[in-house]
């Protein structure tokens, strides 16, 4: 006889699509936030091409973004616990066009 399981209280069933689920590279993130929000779009670049599209945008609360960098933090710590020190490389930076560009 199979149990009929509920969430606990305080507990959330989050479903994962097997389409978001493979997730989606990025190696840039652009942040920008206003009085009420937080914007981070999450962008591919590629060695040698002039053109990218954000590929994904996600909106934050000032508080939820706050927790968020907590957890990155606390993430970033554990994982430096178990493998050793994240090295930060100087890259050179790449030049980004996100729109028309004015002529003197």
């Amino acid at each position: 006889m199979e149990e009929n399981k509920k969430p606990k209280q305080g507990q959330i069933n989050i479903e994962l699509d097997q389409e978001i689920a493979q997730g989606i590279y990025s190696n840039l993130a652009i942040i920008n936030h206003s009085q009420s929000e937080f914007v981070v779009d999450f962008v591919s670049i590629m060695p040698g091409v002039p053109k990218s599209k954000v590929k994904s945008r996600i909106v934050l609360t000032p508080q939820h973004a706050k927790r968020f960098l907590k957890a990155m933090h606390d993430n970033v710590s554990r994982f430096e616990q178990q493998h050793g020190e994240i090295k930060d490389y100087q890259q050179p930076p790449m030049p980004i066009n996100f729109g028309p560009t004015g002529e003197a």
